[in-house]
């Protein structure tokens, strides 16, 4: 088998490939499900980079193989299946070619200044929208232009533009309710577009037009009420790729054979692994390596599986960390026993390569979901209210004697002006373009956090509180500037600012309170204003 290391969609196609070629020459049963992995593999990459015209083509083409998968006795599979399966390749890897943006070739005397990207997402959009919403779809353009993305404008049924596939086509109908000639120019262009993501804007809440548009190849439907506080929000998740820190898994198993098969299964899947063979050494192990998830067998020596987790399920540290038995138990008493003492999950030996690997994801990333819920705010992805002022209170702690750090606190002007005038999405949608331009003119290492309603708290560190006052009012300006699209048309919001800094004030309490005084005089001096707090 072939052990590449997967950093990039080349490493990933090349896998495919080589395993498709080899199971078409030799037919053999465990190179069908060595296939299998790598087809889920790619799609689990392209995921991550938010490319779901190819996640679908490769789920299709999942699919079709695990249908296929049976037992050894089906295997070689048909002419026929051979065939089909090669078409869904051929159409999976043409889409992976026309949608990367082309490579510029150098002359041989030109040494490569900068190395490889593994993957390179366009920024421009298809926006084709009916005449009538025609005010509607300049504010939204103006919008996404704001945040960077290209706007290419086309009309309905109208020819496609041409040359690079775009991140995302955007739908802007005349009425709430698709039409039959509406139907087939968007199956051209989902045809046309198979790596894009379609979306359609201005449906009405019901499940059966929403359905007919899927079918036609629309990805998002987007609700009428929602359409321009929304879209935005899912435009800017497609581009932005925050790669997270690698899963990692324990795999407690007294196999040797087990465990080269399961980590070789993880690491085709980009997940990190660490095995032990001897329990005893779990709690020592799990201090020092922090895992998302423990592999859990069943029946060791010294004491089970059942045993290890009733200890763990004891501490407060590990009371909700996920916990999958590995054992070849087939009695259905004991496999629910095992669960009812602690265990999420039970898989049999010998497992399914790609269904252990689906559900190590699948828990994973509800774990650590449930562990980002109890910091990050819902709606912006921002640090909660909690989680905020605790950081500031560390921040304060690391500053030197002789070091500084400002405080800002931030509040969007008449802003239930804005809710009761233009409804709650969208007033959701001022706070998070608020949220995404700080995200995106501060640093990785200042706090930004959302305080409550439309109140954000910021820390900025190792800058003069002057150089903070700029960094604040040039972001001022730039909100003042945002359009904030809706279904009339686009608004325009502002917000006041006070600030104020350390070693003046010493404490993360004594400097949010004065911050929040300097913020209420710039409210009073009639606000769209930074206003530093005064010297007691």
């Amino acid at each position: 088998m072939t052990n590449l290391p997967l950093s990039s969609v080349e490493d990933r196609l090349y896998i495919l490939r080589t395993r498709w070629e080899h199971y078409v020459a030799d037919g053999r049963f465990e190179q069908f499900i060595e296939f299998a992995v790598a087809v889920n593999s790619l799609a689990e990459h392209f995921n991550r980079l938010r490319l779901p015209g190819l996640v679908r083509l490769c789920e299709g083409l999942e699919n079709a193989v695990l249908a296929r998968l049976g037992d050894q006795s089906k295997h070689p599979v048909s002419e026929a299946d051979i065939l089909a399966l090669q078409r869904q390749i051929d159409t999976l890897l043409g889409s992976v070619t026309t949608s990367r943006p082309p490579v510029v070739e150098r002359r041989a005397e030109e040494p490569a200044t900068t190395p490889d990207i593994d993957w390179i997402k366009p920024r421009s959009v298809w926006l084709i929208a009916a005449p009538e919403k025609h005010e509607m779809s300049d504010a939204l353009a103006r919008q996404l232009q704001f945040f960077g993305f290209s706007i290419c404008h086309t009309p309905w049924g109208g020819a496609l533009p041409q040359g690079d596939m775009p991140l995302a086509v955007l739908f802007v109908p005349a009425g709430n309710e698709a039409q039959p000639e509406e139907f087939s120019f968007i199956a051209a262009v989902r045809e046309a577009c198979p790596a894009s993501q379609l979306f359609y804007l201005g449906v009405q809440s019901v499940i059966d037009p929403i359905v007919a548009l899927m079918h036609a190849g629309i990805d998002v439907t987007i609700l009428a009420e929602e359409q321009s506080a929304t879209v935005l929000n899912r435009m800017l998740d497609l581009v932005q790729i925050n790669e997270q820190e690698k899963y990692r898994v324990l795999v407690v198993e007294d196999s040797r054979v087990a465990v080269a098969l399961i980590q070789r299964t993880l690491a085709e899947h980009g997940i990190d692994s660490h095995a032990i063979n001897d329990p005893g050494t779990l709690l020592e192990v799990l201090e020092s390596y922090r895992p998302d998830l423990i592999l859990m067998d069943m029946y060791m020596p010294r004491f089970n599986g059942v045993e290890a987790t009733r200890v763990l399920r004891q501490m407060a540290d590990y009371q909700s960390l996920p916990i999958v038995y590995l054992s070849g138990e087939s009695d259905v008493g004991m496999q629910v026993e095992a669960l009812r003492l602690g265990g999420d999950q039970f898989l049999i030996k010998p497992f399914n390569p790609v269904l252990l690997a689906a559900v190590v994801k699948t828990k994973i990333e509800r774990f650590r979901e449930t562990m980002r819920s109890t910091r990050l705010d819902g709606l912006t992805g921002l640090l909660n209210h909690t989680a905020a002022k605790a950081r500031l209170q560390t921040m304060v702690a690391q500053t030197a004697e002789h070091g500084t750090l400002t405080v800002a606190m931030i509040d969007i002007d008449h802003f239930k002006s804005i809710n009761d005038t233009y409804g709650h999405p969208v007033g959701d949608q001022v706070i998070r373009g608020l949220a995404w331009l700080l995200k995106g003119r501060l640093r990785s290492s200042d706090l930004i956090g959302r305080y409550g309603g439309e109140e954000f708290l910021i820390g900025l560190s190792d800058v003069t509180p002057e150089q903070a006052r700029r960094v604040i009012d040039r972001i001022r300006s730039d909100f003042a500037a945002l359009p904030h699209a809706h279904p009339g048309g686009a608004l325009y919001a502002s917000f006041s600012s006070g600030i104020a800094s350390f070693p003046m004030l010493d404490t993360a309490a004594s400097l949010t309170e004065a911050a929040d005084g300097a913020l209420l005089q710039a409210k009073r001096l009639g606000r769209n204003r930074v206003e530093r707090a005064v010297p007691q």
